[in-house]
């Protein structure tokens, strides 16, 4: 499965990236985050509570930034556990750029599912991750006290 989104935010490039490496600020804008810490330079490990309409799985999970260019972009790793219901893989390519007096982010993903979380299908599953992608900016946004603008994909 595929996601991404361009999305515009009323600050500089410089504070976008500062936020978007402060665990307070991730915690604020990730819908069901009950924990989210740094345990090494480039690695991080949560813990999510992700809402799939009936069925609401603990994630665990740990995340890892490769191709760090800072200021500019990154590849965020990730696996989650969810117990009964499986594993869940993901990357996303997090693109910023200098648009006018704010800045653009470009984010594109890709993820996986096994076990009892593809029983729930393709469809309801991608329908439920653009929304949380779309949320998580528009909240991240809010946070960090910028505005964010959805753009054409």
């Amino acid at each position: 499965m595929e996601f991404g989104g361009r999305y515009l935010f009323s600050a500089s490039r410089a504070e976008v990236w500062k936020a978007l490496n402060q665990t307070e600020m991730l915690k604020a804008a990730i819908p069901g985050c009950r924990r989210i810490d740094w345990t090494g330079e480039a690695a991080l490990e949560c813990e999510i509570q992700v809402n799939f309409g009936l069925v609401q799985p603990v994630f665990t999970g740990d995340l890892e930034l490769r191709n760090v260019v800072p200021a500019e972009s990154y590849t965020l790793a990730g696996r989650g556990r969810g117990g009964l219901l499986g594993m869940a893989e993901a990357a996303a390519d997090i693109t910023l750029s200098d648009a006018g007096q704010g800045t653009e982010l470009l984010f594109r993903a890709s993820g996986g599912a096994d076990g009892g979380i593809m029983k729930l299908g393709r469809a309801v599953i991608g329908n439920s991750a653009q929304r949380i992608i779309d949320g998580f900016f528009e909240r991240f946004g809010q946070a960090m006290g910028a505005t964010v603008t959805p753009l054409a994909r």
